[in-house]
């Protein structure tokens, strides 16, 4: 049976000042010092098990591929790794508000693209994982990630220590900025280059200057020109393209799966809106291909389509497979609800929750009974890579994730109630940077062990050149 949608009462008013109260008597119940926990809970699995579970249901020649990106470093490891964190998680303190989380929210998974109108914007970008549970679960996992970064990145253990810190400091900040403007302003609270001033990060200027910049040219006509061909048939004189084979990032499906994608690229269009329907049905799909993609995605079945609009133009659409939370085991069913019917459809909704702006054909659909999320391919897409950041920017980047993953829970929890938990306290940056510190540690131990499994051949890894 269908989750019933709670009733959305207009007719009582609830005073800011008792909203801020509530949050503040749950601090009460659990004070800042007890998320000052210890980096692994009773529900962790074996390494070694928990990399052998999430491999279920993957292609089974990809996994060694997985693996040997897994292995690249500490933080590639984290990447791969956010159900190990969820089960770490399970039996820690929370203050009992709920998000809508991002499920994976390390510091790579904060990424450029464009907005409807082509505006470049920074956000949360990855949703495998999303899924409703504690703040703090998400807030955690970005600050031992920003650690992991500048470790990788030769920063100075005190430097990792500071990003993380104003991460959370930031974060802090924002949820009380966000608790005094009105709804519709900070509902509306475009996540552009402006927000790097008022996070004080001005040492990303650069940086964000040069992502957008490449963002701006990561378009589907630059995916096209580099990996299609043009096809001629002399005898009707009708042009088509092509991919070009890649191996083993891209490469030619069977006509029974390019079938099977058509088809399912047809159902998609009934999970966008109607408007957008009406848009995506004038293209027409002129090759299917299947492309490796991610670190966590390595194994899932991930197809791009190459769709023919208007003249030259040409779309490149995204189809990956969507696989149950990995946090899921470890959250009760009062975070979560029911079970979701559709995966996919649980990922579209999470990113229409979180992200300001959404593509506007993101979407889902089925494909020989396993559901998949549709997206565009490299929408004006770019990053800013967290492991390659001097202290000053890492530090700087942090505070910027930190205000992003604020904005993004306040649109499904209310930030007024949580601005009255943190009643402008500091500890907590300390606190959770504490916390980070030894969560990274406890990652590189788990990496090791990895590391050494494959050394022996118990694990197999390969480089995927």
């Amino acid at each position: 049976m269908a989750k019933q949608r709670k009733r959305v009462d207009l007719r009582t008013r609830v005073e800011s000042d008792d909203v801020v109260e509530r949050g503040r008597a749950l601090r009460a119940q659990v004070p800042i010092d007890a998320h000052d926990h210890a980096s692994e809970g009773g529900s962790r699995p074996d390494v070694l098990d928990f990399v052998d579970a999430s491999n279920a249901g993957r292609l089974p020649h990809l996994i060694p591929m997985r693996i040997g990106r897994m292995i690249a470093s500490p933080f590639a490891f984290f990447r791969g790794a956010a159900g190990l964190m969820a089960a770490d998680l399970a039996d820690s303190p929370a203050s009992g508000l709920t998000a809508q989380l991002c499920g994976d929210a390390h510091a790579a998974n904060f990424g450029l693209y464009g907005s409807p109108d082509g505006q470049i914007v920074m956000d949360i970008n990855d949703f495998d994982e999303t899924i409703p549970g504690p703040w703090e679960w998400d807030l955690k996992r970005l600050a031992a990630s920003l650690v992991l970064a500048g470790r990788e990145g030769g920063v100075s253990e005190s430097g990792c220590v500071e990003a993380a810190e104003d991460a959370v400091k930031s974060y802090r900040r924002t949820i009380r900025g966000l608790a005094e403007v009105p709804f519709l302003r900070a509902w509306n609270a475009l996540p552009d280059e402006s927000v790097l001033e008022r996070v004080k990060a001005d040492e990303l200027l650069d940086d964000f200057a040069k992502a957008a910049k490449k963002a701006r040219r990561n378009t589907s006509a630059k995916v096209a020109a580099k990996w299609t061909e043009h096809l001629d048939d002399h005898e009707t004189g009708i042009s088509s393209r092509r991919f070009v084979e890649d191996p083993p990032i891209l490469t030619s499906v069977d006509e029974s799966v390019a079938g099977a994608v058509v088809d399912g690229l047809e159902r998609y269009a009934d999970t966008l809106r109607e408007s957008r329907r009406n848009l995506i049905a004038r293209y027409s799909v002129a090759d299917v291909a299947f492309r490796i993609v991610g670190t966590g995605s390595v194994g899932l079945r991930s197809y791009v389509a190459l769709m023919l609009g208007n003249a030259d133009e040409v779309l490149v659409l995204q189809l990956k497979q969507a696989q149950p939370s990995s946090l899921a085991p470890f959250l009760s069913s009062r975070f979560t609800g029911p079970t979701p019917r559709h995966e996919g459809k649980r990922i579209v909704h999470g990113a229409r929750l979180v992200q300001t702006e959404t593509d506007i054909m993101l979407g889902w659909t089925t494909i020989d009974g396993m559901p998949f999320i549709v997206r565009q391919f490299r929408n004006l897409k770019g990053d800013i890579d967290p492991t390659a950041l001097e202290r000053d920017h890492l530090d700087d980047y942090g505070r910027l994730a930190g205000a992003l993953l604020a904005r993004a829970h306040s649109r499904s929890l209310d930030p007024r109630e949580l601005s009255g938990y943190f009643e402008d306290d500091s500890d907590l940056d300390e606190v959770i940077g504490r916390y980070a510190v030894r969560y990274a540690d406890r990652t590189e131990a788990d990496h090791e062990t990895l590391v050494a499994a494959v050394r022996s051949g118990r694990v197999a890894a390969t480089d995927e050149d």
